[in-house]
């Protein structure tokens, strides 16, 4: 994306309050400059999209771990209720059930250790038998509480993911109906405008990767160059900006975070004068964009919907971090 230039940026402060299409009056560096503000916006509604559903991810994974935990806990419990069952029939072949038992097996055994007066009818191994049970009947109702938690927290959750996604739809929507207002050749020069004009070859690398695992992301970045922007994607056919970091360094065996913010803390900040290749780069105070830095003032990056992963300077917009993996 290009830097707004403060004419740029006044205009697209009053974004919100302009129609759909650009206005007659508007030049169309007015029209580009709104257009890149909404390729702004919607990046950063990518980047709450992309942390909304990861934390779905991580909810669904706690779901089904906790329905698992309660399967195997009603498992234990029909285990220890059968034993019991099984006592209570030899007691009741021997002359009868002891009434402890029968109450020990009802519906309600809960209650029963609060009623002390009976404690002398059972035995010492009835009585800890039932203790257990009434603990793992306890247990159980604890887990079925905490899926019951986790269910409404991943609603909740794909909520935001919805929200999220219908907030970038909007915006790229509205990008593109801007761009097509343009005139033909002012469209075509916007979709000419990568500042690598349109390197196709790769460019040298500037001086030794940070790491061997550098090395390897690097080379997986250089692999993607050409490949599109794809909001919310992280490889390996199309990327958004931190869906490229994050499947470089995962071909280099390192996980990281799947949003921009997140991946700026992924490891040991350093100044851009230090930056070495593979160093992430992440852009604007709130880190909502992020790139690969490739030396030689260059950075890998997936720039915007309809502009292919590709070289930029890496002065293209303000740099807020450069963080070392």
């Amino acid at each position: 994306m290009t830097v707004l230039s403060a004419a740029a940026a006044t205009a697209a402060a009053a974004l919100a309050a302009a129609p759909a299409g650009a206005a007659p009056q508007d030049k169309p560096s007015d029209t580009r400059a709104k257009v890149d503000r909404l390729y702004e916006q919607a990046e950063q509604a990518t980047e709450s999209y992309n942390k909304a559903d990861e934390r779905a991810d991580k909810l669904r994974a706690q779901v089904d771990r906790a329905k698992d935990s309660v399967a195997r806990g009603q498992e234990r419990i029909n285990r220890m209720r059968g034993a019991l069952g099984a006592l209570a029939g030899a007691q009741y072949r021997s002359g009868g059930i002891d009434p402890s038992l029968a109450l020990m097996l009802s519906s309600d055994p809960d209650g029963y250790l609060e009623r002390a007066s009976v404690l002398d009818r059972v035995s010492a191994r009835q009585a800890g038998e039932l203790a257990d049970l009434q603990r793992a009947q306890r247990g159980l109702a604890q887990q079925r509480t905490e899926a019951g938690r986790k269910l409404a927290e991943l609603e909740k959750s794909r909520t935001a993911v919805a929200r999220h996604k219908r907030t970038v739809e909007h915006k790229l929507a509205k990008a593109r109906r801007l761009l097509n207002s343009l005139p033909s050749e002012e469209r075509e020069a916007y979709d000419r405008s990568s500042r690598s004009d349109g390197r196709a070859d790769l460019p040298e690398l500037g001086g030794a990767p940070a790491s061997s695992r550098a090395a390897a992301a690097i080379a997986a970045a250089r692999s993607a160059v050409g490949k599109p922007y794809v909001w919310g994607a992280n490889g390996p056919s199309g990327f958004d900006c931190s869906g490229l970091t994050q499947w470089s360094y995962a071909q280099a065996g390192v996980g990281l975070p799947r949003t921009s913010q997140a991946q700026r803390y992924a490891g040991r900040q350093v100044s851009l004068s230090e930056a070495q290749p593979g160093d992430l780069v992440a852009y604007r105070d709130d880190a909502s964009h992020i790139g690969m830095y490739m030396g030689n003032g260059q950075v890998v990056h997936a720039p915007y919907p309809g502009a292919p992963v590709r070289y930029d300077p890496v002065g293209m917009m303000p740099v807020s971090s450069v963080t070392r993996i």
